[in-house]
């Protein structure tokens, strides 16, 4: 949701839209800079969350910016220090769940790249606050982003031994454009069993639910409206009615929040009740 108007607004106008679970930025996702977390902000967040059931179901994405296995060491250690500092404000408001995307290689090569995230996250992990846990985003591939493969997150949790502040956020448009087809039925459950053998459900946190403007396997990160593009309904008519994910917050980051999120999240709701939601 937007934070134009305070972040505690923000769980408001999630609410209001049919929300259960909602997401922020809890600073500008393309700055390096970051407005302090005052304490009447974290008090008036924790006291909305609460009020409106949202406590367990609230979610901060981190910046754009963090490369993890940045090249460059002055970036990579200032994306730590970054990432740090977002799971610590989260500990100050009280948001249990903290999306990053990790890093990208940037050529040096998908094996170096995921050592140097392993180690960047295994130092932060040493000094994260209680209560916040840190969610490794799948991604579509793009360029030399990391984590597009199961394989990726799986190598991952075990070379940080299986942290329990550690944990995956799964994308439906990204897996699709990284290769997993959920198109089906079959698809959709196949997928499933891989991420569940790989990774564990239980490990699986929060999911960003979806559509992608781009064709299968392109690896290219374009989200459309849900059911409206190349995943189609069937996929998030499964996600929805899956008991896996019965308590597991499903985030909508469709293109026009404005004016679309509403929709997207009333589609969710069709869904998880067995309905074909309309489609205009």
């Amino acid at each position: 949701m937007p934070t134009g108007k305070g972040l505690a607004d923000a769980l408001r106008r999630g609410v209001d839209i049919g929300c259960t679970a909602v997401q922020v930025f809890t600073s500008s996702p393309q700055q390096w800079a970051a407005r302090p977390i005052t304490e009447e902000m974290a008090t008036e967040f924790r006291a909305t969350a609460e009020e409106l059931n949202l406590t367990p179901f609230t979610v901060s994405h981190d910046s754009y910016l963090i490369n993890l296995a940045a090249p460059d060491e002055e970036k990579r250690e200032k994306s730590m220090r970054g990432l740090a500092r977002e799971l610590e404000r989260c500990a100050h408001l009280g948001i249990p769940y903290v999306i990053s995307h990790m890093g990208a290689h940037m050529g040096e090569g998908e094996e170096v790249g995921l050592a140097k995230v392993a180690e960047a996250a295994r130092s932060i992990l040493a000094e994260t606050p209680a209560g916040v846990t840190l969610l490794m985003e799948t991604t579509a591939g793009q360029g030399s982003s990391l984590n597009y493969k199961f394989e990726h997150l799986e190598w991952l949790l075990n070379a940080c031994n299986g942290h329990p502040q550690l944990g995956v956020c799964v994308d439906t448009c990204h897996i699709f454009a990284a290769g997993y087809d959920i198109r089906t039925e079959e698809g959709y459950a196949t997928t499933m069993a891989e991420l569940d053998q790989r990774i564990g459900a239980e490990r699986v946190k929060v999911i960003h639910v979806n559509d992608s403007q781009k064709p299968f396997g392109k690896r290219v990160d374009r989200h459309a409206h849900l059911g409206q593009g190349e995943i189609g309904p069937v996929a998030f008519a499964c996600l929805c009615q899956d008991a896996r994910w019965t308590e597991t917050p499903l985030i909508v980051e469709t293109p026009e929040a404005e004016t679309h999120h509403q929709v997207n999240v009333a589609r969710l709701w069709a869904w998880s009740r067995g309905e074909n939601p309309v489609m205009d």
